[in-house]
C-alpha cells in the first residue's frame, strides 16, 4: 500500500465524521479513524495521531464544523458562544503549532462574518471554509514546492528533521514537497532524515513517505548529522516549522535548533518551510512562543518493550525549540523566499498576501 494514495485528513459529512490516518501506527498498519465527538478529535490531535502544523489546522477546522453542525439552536448568539467554547476546547489540544489556531479562528470569523444569515447557512459557509482550507492548503504546498526546487539540484544531499511531507499536510508537505515535486519530474535527490526523538516521526513517518515516492533514503540517528555534514554528504537541511516569529526565529519539532548550529559551522544552507499560515506576525521573536512540554513516558517506555530509564527519574521532554533568525538562510513560503532581515522580508510577503 502506497501511503501517498491516501489523505491524511478527510471530511465524511454525511457520517458526521472526521476522518483521519493514525500516524501512530505508521509504518507498520495503515488504519483510518473515523471520529464523531469532538472529545475525540481533541485526544487524536494531542495525541498526534494527526500531527503536522497544516494537518492540524485542517483537522480542527473539520471538528469545529462538526462539533456545531448538530447545534439544535435558532439564535445567533446562542449558537456563536456554543461555537467559541467548542473552537476553544480545541484550541487547547496542543499550544504551539499556531496553525490550530489560525484555522479555528478563520472558522469563527466566518461565523461571525454571517450573523444575519439563518444559523442552517451559516453551517454550510463553516463547511465550505474548512473544505476550502484544506484545497488551500495543497495548493500552498506546492508553491512552497516550486519555490523549494530552485534552491537544489539533481543529486543533492538533503538533510531533513521530522515529518514535513505529505502526512504532515493536504498534498506534497512543506519541507519535502520540492523532493515530491522533482520526483514527479524525473529528478533524483539523496535524503538523510534524523530518526526524531523521541517520537521518531523521521524514522517512522518520513523514510515511509519518502520509500514510497522513490526517493534514495538514507535513515540515521540524530547525533549522527554532524558527522554526515563533516563526509561532505549534505548540500541543504529542509526542515518545517510549527510556529514562525515575525523577526524569523523558526520552531520546529525538538533538535531543529542543534541542525540550524551545525549546518552554520559546516556552512550548509539551513532552509525552513512553511505556508505563511504558520507565521505569526504578532509575536516579535521565538521567545514569545509556548514551547508543549510532553508526557515523560514518551523518551522512557512509549517505544520500548521494557522501561529504558530508572523509575522516578526527572525527565525534560520538550517538543519543540527554536532556531534563531541569523542561523536560517531562507525561509520558504507559498509567496516566496523570505531572506534576511526577516522582520522586513516577512513582512512584504504578508503585503503579497
Amino acid at each position: 500500500m502506497n501511503v501517498l494514495n491516501y489523505e491524511s485528513v478527510a471530511l465524511d459529512d454525511d457520517n458526521g465524521a472526521l476522518i483521519i490516518l493514525d500516524q501512530t501506527k505508521l509504518p507498520c498498519e495503515i488504519n483510518f479513524l473515523h471520529l464523531k465527538d469532538i472529545k475525540e478529535i481533541w485526544q487524536a490531535i494531542y495525541k498526534l495521531q494527526v500531527r503536522g502544523a497544516p494537518a492540524i489546522g485542517i483537522a480542527a477546522a473539520f471538528a469545529l464544523y462538526l462539533a456545531v453542525k448538530n447545534f439544535d439552536v435558532d439564535d445567533f448568539e446562542t449558537f456563536f458562544a456554543r461555537l467559541h467554547e467548542a473552537k476553544e476546547y480545541l484550541n487547547s489540544s496542543r499550544p504551539t503549532a499556531v496553525n490550530l489556531s489560525w484555522a479555528l479562528n478563520r472558522m469563527e470569523k466566518t461565523a461571525e462574518l454571517n450573523r444575519d444569515k439563518k444559523i442552517s447557512e451559516i453551517k454550510i459557509l463553516l463547511r465550505d471554509e474548512a473544505v476550502k482550507i484544506k484545497a488551500e492548503d495543497s495548493e500552498m504546498c506546492r508553491k512552497i514546492g516550486e519555490y523549494g526546487l530552485t534552491l537544489i539540484k539533481n543529486g543533492d544531499g538533503i538533510l531533513t528533521h521530522c515529518n514535513a511531507g505529505q502526512l504532515a499536510t493536504a498534498k506534497y508537505g512543506t519541507a519535502l514537497a520540492p523532493i515530491h515535486l522533482g520526483r514527479e519530474r524525473g529528478m533524483n535527490f539523496h535524503v538523510y532524515c534524523d530518526e526524531t526523538r523521541p517520537l521518531l516521526q523521521g524514522a517512522r513517518l518520513t523514510t515511509f513517505e519518502l520509500l514510497a515516492d522513490g526517493v534514495d533514503t538514507t535513515l540515521i540517528c540524530d547525533n549522527m548529522a554532524s558527522q554526515i555534514m563533516k563526509n561532505g554528504w549534505v548540500n541543504a537541511v529542509f526542515v518545517g516549522a510549527d510556529r514562525i516569529a515575525a523577526n524569523g526565529d523558526s520552531c520546529n519539532k525538538i533538535g531543529t535548533s542543534g541542525l540550524a548550529v551545525l549546518a552554520k559551522f559546516y556552512k550548509i544552507p539551513f532552509y525552513v518551510f512553511a505556508p505563511t499560515s504558520s507565521i505569526d506576525m504578532n509575536i516579535k521573536n521565538g521567545a514569545e512562543i509556548v514551547i508543549e512540554q510532553r508526557n515523560e513516558n514518551e523518551i522512557t517506555e512509549l517505544f520500548y518493550k521494557q522501561r529504558t530509564a530508572p523509575e522516578n527519574v526527572k525527565v525534560y521532554n520538550p517538543a519543540f525549540d527554536v532556531a534563531e533568525n541569523e542561523l536560517i538562510t531562507g525561509i520558504i513560503t507559498e509567496h516566496g523566499i523570505a531572506r534576511p532581515p526577516y522582520s522586513s522580508s516577512l513582512k512584504k510577503i504578508f503585503e503579497k498576501d
